[in-house]
């Protein structure tokens, strides 16, 4: 039986108010990133894929539309029980807890994608991540991590803005504090006041590496954008990762 999880994204990614609020997420940009990886990771048409804190399955769904087999985990059950919706031969779902191996050795290729690493209190359950995706790779498997940037998110910090979506006014503000990159969200709901806070460890490369090391894993190659162009820590968005034994 899993336990019960109180962690701030086990109830804010719950909530339906964070699928509101993230609800116009570019699908064209992952569809394109999923095109250039696939092709740049030269997967075999049978290639089974792991997407590792898959959300309500958006990318899985796409892999699984290029013919992969696809398993999507994550800890919500509210994300999971939409995207079983989708399930088909080649499409599958589940809760789980990204900490933990899901099957051993299965896996030719592990996605973790859209910044879905770092939210732990915990250091050492970054650690036990990466071991974890190290035991569901198969032979020859590759993993990616898909993060943020913090030097450059550090360098161009909105640190207040107001979405307004579905009538629905998030304030929000954005802080790095105690090694954390942390976005404050509060609004006003069907006559409910709420507070979220999201929280993701301010890892760099030098940190990744570090995991990779104690994980008994290598680090393969290194992007800095969805274009899979060359990562400068000054100017990259992000810090996409391909690693394996």
């Amino acid at each position: 039986m899993q336990k019960e999880d109180t962690s701030w994204f086990a109830s804010w990614f719950d909530s339906p108010y964070y699928h509101i609020l993230y609800k116009d997420r570019d699908d064209n940009e992952a569809a394109n990133f999923m095109d250039r990886l696939t092709q740049h990771l030269h997967l075999h048409p049978t290639s089974k894929i792991l997407d590792l804190a898959c959300g309500k399955g958006r990318h899985s769904r796409y892999l699984s539309s290029l013919g992969f087999d696809v398993t999507g985990v994550d800890l919500s059950a509210q994300s999971i029980m939409y995207a079983k919706k989708f399930e088909k031969q080649n499409l599958n779902f589940a809760v789980h807890d990204m900490c933990l191996p899901y099957k051993n050795a299965a896996f030719n290729t592990v996605f973790n994608l859209f910044t879905s690493f770092g939210y732990f209190d915990n250091e050492l359950d970054n650690l036990r991540t990466i071991k974890a995706i190290k035991t569901n790779l198969a032979n020859n498997g590759l993993a990616v991590i898909d993060f943020l940037n913090v030097s450059y998110v550090a360098s161009n910090l909105v640190k207040q803005e107001t979405k307004v979506v579905d009538g629905i006014s998030f304030d929000i503000k954005r802080e790095i504090n105690n090694g954390y990159i942390q976005k404050h969200i509060c609004f006003t709901a069907q006559n409910n006041s709420y507070k979220y806070t999201e929280k993701v460890k301010a890892l760099t490369l030098e940190d990744f590496k570090n995991y990779f090391k104690d994980a008994g894993v290598k680090l393969k190659q290194t992007f800095g954008d969805y274009h899979l162009n060359t990562f400068d820590a000054a100017t990259s968005e992000r810090l996409i990762l391909i690693f394996g034994v």
